[in-house]
């Protein structure tokens, strides 16, 4: 076969269509809508299904879109911007109530105690939401 001849494999190739671009895996994705829904704990990609199955458990897959979900690698992310957050919050509190009103030592860190347990629980599995979210919108990971 020359260079110059049609293959009818080939020809048929080239009448398939290209997906839209909002369908091709190059597209970019609106990294801070899916961060939004990752701290809502919402799908990243269509922001109704549910993130997670459990405490911090991802969800294999979205049960609204079909989106995969079991590709994240949020590993210890979530734990360290969790102390980030709850560590930074905290010290100006301590600092403000102890210069404040002077409490009891032994009240303040008590109150300090639960306020940071309380604050990091709660805190967590959003901040996993956000790891996971930010990586579908960069496609990190097989996204």
């Amino acid at each position: 076969m020359t260079k110059t001849e049609i293959r009818p494999e080939a020809a048929q190739l080239d009448s398939i269509p290209t997906p839209p671009a909002s369908l091709a895996a190059d597209a970019p994705r609106n990294w801070k809508a899916a961060v939004l829904r990752g701290l809502r704990l919402r799908c990243p990609n269509c922001g109704e299904g549910k993130l997670l199955r459990s405490y911090l458990k991802v969800r294999d897959g979205c049960e609204t879109c079909g989106q995969e979900l079991h590709h994240n690698r949020a590993d210890d992310g979530p734990a360290y911007l969790t102390i980030l957050i709850v560590g930074h919050i905290l010290g100006f509190a301590l600092h403000i109530i102890y210069i404040s009103y002077r409490p009891d030592p032994l009240t303040l860190a008590l109150i300090m105690s639960v306020v940071t347990v309380t604050a990091s629980l709660a805190l967590l599995p959003r901040m996993k939401g956000l790891v996971v979210a930010y990586q579908w919108a960069k496609r990190m990971h097989g996204f």
